[in-house]
């Protein structure tokens, strides 16, 4: 990476694992960020690939990420990094003697990097901002004081409150956490109240979605959502898709199905959240239930879909009826089609954060820093 003014990505093939989500008892997060740098594969005048531009919407937003973790060396290595190719501007949240000497032993720079330490007055004002937030009463006190006392509640509080536009997390931390810190504390975007993850597929070759790139969700954090959750994920992909990327959703949710050419309850319920998530959005593209050649080749589009469709043949996300179906798709198109496969990203929370594999390398922790800086920025409407 020393030395290369532009970032280029392939797929870090690592091992994943899965990890309950202890607060809702029904959700999985496989863990891990799929990406990793290699310097040597960029080539001045070659085609950009998506990555790369999400980079440059990092670098022209430069977000405020906390990042709540400095004591991990590749925490500090990877802020160091950020702020040298200026794709966010890093918050090591934490204790500063600790951040000083963390740097110091790894032969790192400080300058640049702002360092915030958690002070009594500062952890008490978070404190009773989070019983306000809450709704809770004085005599819970004392618990949000020992929650504002652990760095990752209190980076999600820096979040809320906007003296940060964005936290990752998770080099030490367990998904779960970072979740439910998000949850209690950031809280959940507008019709939102399901947190869930998306993929950004790249896959050479391939001439529809989006420049050849697709978005999958939700691959990762909800084992079978109900209709209502799969409509809030539809909705939460559409605005990553917008904020990340730039571009105009066209959503299709996916059965085995197409528009009644089966009947089960499992197509039922992908048409009511097609329903519900119209209701939610009624300026969204979003068709269903759709298979997933009918929702990506203008071909069978025609043959099966009767009548208009906004989606149809032309989709650029996909929302799977379940994780079985969105994990499975995700690694098939990786292994069969070469595919890059960038994530998973959390989604759906007021403001942007995002897990970290604890295997996650300092190049990995960048591109996620990265992502989140360029979701902060548009969230922001800089």
């Amino acid at each position: 990476m020393r030395g290369c003014p532009i970032i280029d990505f392939h797929a870090l093939r690592c091992k994943r694992r899965e990890r309950d989500l202890r607060h809702t008892g029904k959700s999985t997060l496989e863990r891990g960020f799929f990406i990793t740098v290699d310097p040597r594969l960029f080539v001045a005048g070659a085609s950009p690939r998506v990555i790369d531009r999400v980079f440059e919407r990092a670098r022209k937003y430069r977000s405020r990420i906390a990042l709540p973790e400095p004591q991990d060396e590749r925490i500090a290595k990877a802020a160091a990094r950020a702020l040298e190719l200026g794709v966010a501007e890093p918050v090591l949240v934490g204790k500063r003697d600790e951040i000083v000497e963390t740097f110091k032993r790894l032969g790192l720079k400080l300058e640049g990097l702002e360092v915030h330490e958690p002070t009594p007055d500062s952890t008490e004002e978070y404190a009773r901002e989070y019983l306000r937030v809450r709704g809770l009463e004085e005599e819970r006190l004392g618990m949000a004081r020992q929650l504002m006392r652990r760095e990752l509640f209190y980076a999600a509080m820096m979040v809320r409150r906007g003296e940060a536009d964005g936290m990752v997390a998770g080099a030490i931390n367990t998904t779960a956490n970072v979740i439910r810190a998000c949850a209690l504390t950031i809280g959940y975007q507008q019709g939102i109240s399901t947190p869930s993850s998306f993929f950004l597929m790249e896959i050479p070759g391939y001439k529809g979605g989006e420049g050849g790139c697709l978005i999958f969700a939700d691959c990762a954090v909800n084992v079978d959502p109900t209709p209502e959750q799969l409509a809030e994920i539809a909705i939460a992909t559409a605005r990553s898709a917008r904020w990340l990327l730039g571009w105009e959703p066209r959503v299709a949710m996916l059965s085995f199905s197409t528009k009644g050419s089966a009947s089960h309850p499992l197509v039922d319920k992908v048409v009511k959240a097609v329903e519900i998530a119209k209701k939610l959005d009624p300026t969204l593209l979003v068709d269903g239930e759709l298979q997933a050649d009918a929702a990506l080749d203008p071909g069978v589009a025609r043959r099966k879909v009767k009548g208009e469709s906004p989606v149809a043949g032309r989709a650029n996300i996909l929302i799977f009826p379940d994780l079985n179906s969105g994990n499975i798709a995700y690694k098939l198109v990786q292994r069969l089609a070469g595919a890059n496969a960038y994530g998973p990203i959390l989604q759906g929370f007021a403001k942007p954060a995002s897990d970290l594999s604890r295997g996650a390398t300092v190049e990995d922790i960048v591109g996620v820093i990265a992502i989140v800086s360029a979701i902060a920025g548009a969230v922001k409407g800089g």
